[in-house]
This record gives structure tokens, sequence and C-alpha cells, in this order.
């Protein structure tokens, strides 16, 4: 099966991925189907965990490698790294002041970016989709990556940043579609809506592979693009809703033990 993998070509293989990581989404949204309730406790610890993934993997998988790669290209080693992290930050920051969007738990009237008539279903499903974007381009840059040939990006560390980001989509599709049943949707409508918001993933992770594929000195631009886009949502998005209901010790928890175990998983892996 790896064997399989690596043979496959990088844009291939990070759809792939990225298909992976839609199937975790979708794994999550379809608990809907044996439960109504959760416990906002465990919730809130698995959306810190999936912020400690994020940290951790655009540290490990990302701009680690963008650093060395700006040293190898005889740049100023912290200026395609920088410039890169600010481009992926301002991104997702006016995308974030733009899009329509309603976060977790949050009433629909407060809902953030243009004033929209949109149901709140479909609110949520644009806040955890801005969610994804970048993560799925983190997918596809990492595969780019190895297939530059970057000492510093390897087959193992991109499935690892796969597996990692895999990981943190389970809640989020948890999180969209259980409240949603709560609040009388049917339970198939409610499964659509959770695993609608990773469907991105795939194509930001192709879209990724083929930019760095097509043009190797963007690579170091990309990968701290998607890692300032990444701690963008993270410090935004992410770690609020894990605070916002008062479990502030499972969240700070889960966000410890996520950024551990995607550590351990990239660079024992990588």
């Amino acid at each position: 099966m790896m064997e399989l993998l690596f043979s496959l070509n990088p844009a291939v293989q990070a759809f792939i991925a990225g298909c992976f990581t839609w199937a975790v989404t979708a794994l999550g949204a379809s608990l809907v189907f044996f439960t109504r309730g959760f416990n906002q406790r465990l919730l809130d610890g698995m959306l810190g965990f999936a912020g400690g993934v994020m940290i951790a993997a655009s540290f490990w998988s990302l701009l680690i490698p963008a650093l060395d790669l700006a040293g190898e290209l005889a740049l100023v080693t912290w200026l395609p790294a920088a410039v890169g992290f600010a481009a992926g930050w301002i991104t997702l920051m006016v995308l974030d002041r733009l899009i329509p969007h309603l976060h977790i738990g949050l009433p629909v009237d407060q809902a953030e970016g243009i004033p929209s008539s949109l149901h709140r279903s479909t609110l949520l499903v644009l806040a955890i989709t801005l969610h994804n974007i970048p993560e799925g381009l983190a997918i596809g840059v990492a595969f780019g990556a190895v297939a530059a040939g970057i000492p510093a990006a390897t087959m193992a560390g991109a499935i690892a940043l796969a597996v990692g980001i895999g990981i943190q989509n389970f809640p989020e599709g948890l999180a969209i579609s259980l409240p949603l049943r709560r609040e009388g949707i049917s339970r198939v409508r409610s499964f659509f809506y959770g695993q609608l918001s990773a469907v991105v993933e795939p194509v930001a992770a192709v879209i990724g592979a083929g930019v760095v594929l097509t043009m190797r000195s963007l690579l170091p631009y990309a990968l701290s693009f998607a890692a300032g886009a990444m701690i963008f949502v993270v410090v935004e998005e992410v770690i609020p809703e894990s605070l916002h209901h008062g479990f502030e010790g499972t969240a700070t928890s889960g966000f410890l033990a996520g950024f551990l175990v995607m550590m351990i998983l990239d660079v024992g892996l990588g």
C-alpha cells in the first residue's frame, strides 16, 4: 500500500489525503445516527485537542521546512516564512470578515461576516469550512514539498500531517451534526451538513500541491502561508469555542494533548 502511494503523482497523493480527512469528518458527523445528545465537556476537550494538533502541525510540518528551504535557496532565512505567515494570517482574517458564518453554540444574531439571511445550518458549515481551507492547503503543500525534494519534508511527515488533521476533524463533524439534530433537523440532514464542511479539503489539497509543483520557488511561502492561516483559525475560532462553556481545564488539557500527539506523529514518523 505504501509503495503504491509513493508511486502516485503528488497531486493525487494530496487528493487521497484530503479525502481521508474529509472521511474522518464524516465519521464524526455520523454519530448523529446513534445519539442525540453529547457531553459538552468532552466536546470542548476534543476541540481543544484539534487546536493543539493544528498549532503543532503548523510548526513541525510547515514552518520548519519553510525555514530550511529558504536557507537552501540562499534567501534571508526568516523572510519567506515571515511573508508567507503574514499573508496566510491576513487572508484568513479578511475571509473571516467577509464570509457570513456562525460559531458553534452561538445564536444566529451573533453571526460574523457580511450580514445575511442564511439558515443557521449553512452558517455553521461555513464557519467550519473556513477552518478546513488552510488545512487542505497544508496537506497539499506538504506532499508537494516531498516531491520537490526538500530534505526537511518527508513522505512520512506528510502522512503524519494528514493523520493529525484527520484526527482533529472528527470533533468538527460532531460539533455541527449533533447541535443541528438537537434543534429538530433530521439525522440525515444533520449528517449531511456535518460532513459538508470538509468537502473543501481535497480540493484545497490539490490546489496546494499544484502550486508548489509548478512554482518550486514559492514553496517556503506556501508552507508558511498555510501555517499562518491555520494558527489564525486556532486563535480566533477554535480556542474561543473550546472555552465558551466553562470547561477551561478540559479544553486546555485537550489542547496540550493534541500538540503532544501531533509532535510525536510528525517527529517520530518524519
